[in-house]
C-alpha cells in the first residue's frame, strides 16, 4: 500500500542526509518540502518551524500477515511442510543435523535458525554467546479527538521523525490500519525484556517511551489525542551496531543463523531469506556479508 514516506528532522542531520542521497544515487522519485508545501499536503501533521522534510514517494506500508500467508501458501503447493507451535528442545550438530522439539524429531544435512528473540536460548547450547538484545517495543495507537475532523484518515503518510526537538530518539508512525479510524506511532526502541514476559508490568503513565510519545504526539498532531487509545507489545532483537547477523555457526558449517532483526526487519525478508537459502546451500551470495558477520563479535 503506497503512501508515500515522510521523514522530518532538524536541519543538517545526518542521518536525514544520507537518507536522501542514497535514494538519489539510485535514481528514485522523492522530493524536499517547504514547510508551506509541507502544511499543505499533510494539514494535520505539524512541523517544528526549524525542520526539514522529504517525501520518498515509493515508501508506505506492508501488510505483513497477508504477505506471509501468501508465502506460505505458495511455499505448501511446493512440497514444503510447515510445523507451527513446535518448541525446539535440543539441536544436535553433525554431517546430519538433528532437532528435537515438543513433538518431533527433525534430521537434515543443512539448518536455518531463524529464531527470533529467542535466538540465544537456541544458539547457547551451540557454544555461540551472542550480544544480541531483545527489546520490548510499546506499540501504540491513537484516535483523533473529533472523528474526522483532522483529514488524517484521508491522508496520513508513513513517517519517520529523526531526532525531533533535538533529542536522542526515533518516532514512526503508520496510517489507520490494524484498528479502523486509528493511527499507528511508536518510539523506535524500548526496553530489555524476556520474550516469555513481554507484557507490561507498568501503567502507561509510568513508561518513559510512552511519556515521550505522549508530548510528541500533542506537539506534531494536535488534533489527536495525546493519550495512546491502544497499547500492545512486540520484541525487537538488535545487536551492538544495529547491522543484522546473517552467517555460519563458526564451528558447524552447515548450520546458517539469521538474527537480529526481529520486529524490524519483514520489508527486508525477501533478500535476507534469499541470503540465508544461498548460504545454505553452500552457494556464494553476490553481496558483502562482512558487515553482518558473527566474527565481528567477540564471541566465546
Amino acid at each position: 500500500r503506497k503512501t508515500g514516506l515522510v521523514v522530518i528532522a532538524p536541519p543538517g542531520n545526518e542521518e536525514f542526509e544520507t537518507i536522501w542521497k542514497n535514494l538519489e544515487e539510485r535514481k528514485l522519485p522523492w522530493e524536499s518540502l517547504t514547510q508551506e508545501q509541507f502544511k499543505q499536503k499533510y494539514p494535520g501533521f505539524s512541523l517544528n518551524p526549524e525542520e526539514v522534510a522529504g517525501c520518498d514517494h515509493d515508501g508506505g506500508v506492508l501488510s505483513a500477515d497477508k504477505a506471509l500467508r501468501a508465502v506460505q501458501e505458495q511455499f505448501l503447493k511446493m512440497g514444503g511442510v510447515i510445523r507451527d507451535g513446535e518448541r525446539v528442545k535440543h539441536i544436535q550438530p553433525g554431517q546430519v543435523v538433528k532437532v528435537t522439539t515438543n513433538s518431533s524429531v527433525f534430521e537434515a544435512e543443512h539448518l536455518v535458525i531463524t529464531a527470533g528473540p529467542w535466538a540465544q536460548k537456541v544458539l547457547s547450547p551451540l557454544g555461540l554467546e551472542l550480544p544480541l538484545k531483545t527489546l520490548r517495543i510499546n506499540v501504540c495507537y491513537w484516535k483523533e479527538k473529533i472523528p474526522g475532523k483532522s483529514g488524517l484518515l484521508q491522508n496520513f503518510p508513513t513517517f519517520l521523525a529523526v531526532n525531533p526537538n533535538g533529542e536522542e530518539h526515533e518516532v514512526y508512525g503508520l496510517p489507520s490500519q490494524e484498528y479502523p479510524g486509528l493511527f499507528k506511532i511508536c518510539f523506535h526502541g524500548g526496553n530489555e525484556a524476556d520474550p516469555e514476559a513481554r507484557e507490561l508490568q507498568d501503567k502507561p503513565n509510568e513508561i518513559q517511551d510512552i511519556q515521550i510519545l505522549c508530548k510528541f504526539v500533542s506537539q506534531y498532531f494536535p488534533d489527536l489525542h495525546p493519550k495512546p487509545a491502544v497499547i500492545e507489545q512486540c520484541m525487537y532483537t538488535s545487536t551492538p551496531d544495529c547491522n543484522f547477523i546473517l552467517d555460519y555457526h563458526p564451528l558447524h558449517k552447515n548450520i546458517v543463523i539469521g538474527s537480529g532483526f526481529s520486529g524490524h526487519g519483514f520489508k527486508l525478508s525477501p533478500l535476507v531469506g534469499k541470503i540465508l537459502c544461498e548460504l545454505s546451500i553452500g552457494k556464494q551470495p553476490i553481496y558483502d556479508l562482512k558487515p553482518f558477520s558473527i566474527t565481528r563479535f567477540k564471541t566465546q
